[in-house]
């Protein structure tokens, strides 16, 4: 699997990562963006020691779309400080089994991650990690819906668990509750989550920038046929 560069410059990398391909290395030793760019950055400044890669968020390994990362600790640093403030705009779209119960409006939970099954559940106020997204329904067919989500907080597993607790998972998420299968492009399962757009200040120019990520032939409405014969916006 390789990335589609979208944006690079001297302080910034902004990929479009393929569904099943891992944000950061684990355990496995598979291929990961960071060490991707650490071989392509290793290859294009021909520098033969270690390279800085600052990964200053990251999507699940079946998550498709934008992700940046930092060319240097400075870089690195002010990024992360936009993230952490919520100075970061994000946009995802998502294709769920049902509808929800209104057009358009704002969900907000209580997250708490259990790291032994690596599964997130909502809790009660007060309990977990405070979480919220404002959706859209953009399409609707053969009883799915596509989303465009907009999330103020970055949790983990956020608009996966937020969208399953109120009966509308993912389409190919078997881990929180949908019924169907997704394929991704190297055949592994995939879910139709797409990071879509990622708009940040630039760590040393301070220019508002926006990044687009295109979908893949993987995307669910790739296929034809796949809403039936109902679509919406």
């Amino acid at each position: 699997m390789t990335p589609e560069i979208l944006f690079e410059d001297n302080h910034c990398l902004v990929l479009n990562k393929p569904a099943g391909m891992l944000s950061q290395g684990d355990e496995t030793g598979e291929p990961s963006l960071v060490s991707w760019t650490t071989d392509y950055w290793k290859v294009k400044y021909r520098k033969p020691g270690n390279v800085f890669v600052g990964l200053v968020h990251r999507l699940d390994r079946p998550t498709s779309g934008v992700v940046l990362l930092a060319r240097t600790s400075k870089a690195a640093g002010r990024l992360s400080d936009q993230f952490r403030t919520g100075d970061v705009s994000k946009l995802y779209w998502a294709i769920v089994e049902g509808r929800p119960g209104e057009a358009e409006g704002e969900w907000v939970d209580h997250l708490e991650k259990d790291h032994a099954t690596n599964r997130v559940r909502v809790t009660e106020a007060g309990v977990g990690k405070f979480a919220r997204v404002a959706y859209e329904v953009l399409a609707e067919g053969a009883g799915m819906s596509k989303l465009a989500l907009r999330p103020s907080t970055g949790r983990s597993h956020q608009l996966r668990v937020q969208l399953a607790e109120r009966g509308l998972p993912i389409v190919g998420d078997r881990k929180y509750g949908s019924t169907r299968l997704v394929r991704a492009l190297d055949g592994e399962t995939r879910i139709a989550l797409h990071a879509r757009e990622l708009t940040f200040r630039h760590p040393t120019l301070g220019d508002s920038v926006r990044i687009e990520a295109p979908v893949q032939a993987d995307w669910p409405e790739s296929s034809p046929g796949w809403w039936g014969s109902t679509s919406g916006r």
